[in-house]
């Protein structure tokens, strides 16, 4: 479709943009009213409106009660690094996420038993509603929520065993690695699907942001051979963090 064929909030909405692009909206500046919208490019209240959700969708301004609509600041990226499974030698889940030495992070986990959904039993080969215990983290970078991560592990496998709980136990807080190779499991290889979406509330609510806007969703699977010990989605604020893949050439 011709530029000049667009519907006409979204030609607004890319002056407005490109505004904001080049400066001359800087981060923290009011948007234009809707008013302002109105007479400035020709449109009705509509379009106007419009025009003003489509970049609040994209999360380059933020609406401020009683005070009108602004800029954000758009954060600098910082990277994530992801090299593969980890091996054994003190590995732990923050490292198993964070492949980059030079970067400290902490984290916090929480288990609870649960029946595996259809979607976790068909990645952990495993029949729906049988027992995983499901393990929740956030992870921080210089105490800023950076990821989420919600991993799920077959009770057949680790249940009542030493590394069933994998923040509690003699192996609390190491990865997945080292926690199987404890029960004789020996994890030789694991794949990852990178993916987006729109953040669910819950996970805006831990990461900072709003709820829709874009993160990045790592699946990921630890197997052992071809069997699935651990399956877990990594979430990542996309406009905050990208993710690098640092892998060997065979």
């Amino acid at each position: 479709m011709p530029f000049g064929e667009q519907p006409a909030y979204l030609r607004v909405a890319e002056d407005l943009r490109q505004q904001i692009a080049d400066g001359t909206l800087p981060p923290h500046t009011r948007l234009p009213s809707q008013a302002t919208i109105r007479a400035r490019y020709g449109v009705s209240d509509t379009v106007a409106l419009e025009a003003r959700k489509v970049l609040m969708a994209e999360g380059l301004v933020e609406g401020r009660s009683g005070s009108g609509t602004y800029v954000r600041e758009r954060p600098v990226q910082r990277t994530i690094s992801r090299s593969g499974y980890r091996t054994l030698g003190e590995c732990s889940p923050f490292r198993q996420e964070q492949a980059d030495e030079r970067v400290r992070g902490t984290w916090e986990g929480h288990s609870e038993r649960q029946e595996a959904t259809a979607a976790v039993a068909e990645r952990l080969r495993i029949d729906p509603a049988e027992p995983v215990m499901c393990t929740r983290y956030v992870f921080r970078v210089s105490g800023e929520p950076a990821m989420l991560s919600t991993s799920w592990e077959p009770l057949r496998l680790t249940g009542r065993t030493p590394v069933m709980l994998p923040e509690q136990g003699p192996l609390a807080g190491r990865g997945v690695v080292e926690r199987m190779a404890a029960i004789d499991v020996v994890v030789d290889n694991m794949t990852e699907e990178v993916g987006a979406r729109p953040a669910l509330a819950a996970e805006a609510r831990v990461l900072g942001g709003l709820a829709g806007h874009p993160v990045l969703v790592v699946t990921r699977t630890f197997r052992a051979g071809g069997v699935p010990v651990e399956t877990a989605d990594v979430v990542v604020p996309a406009d905050r963090f990208r993710l690098a893949y640092h892998l060997p050439v065979r």
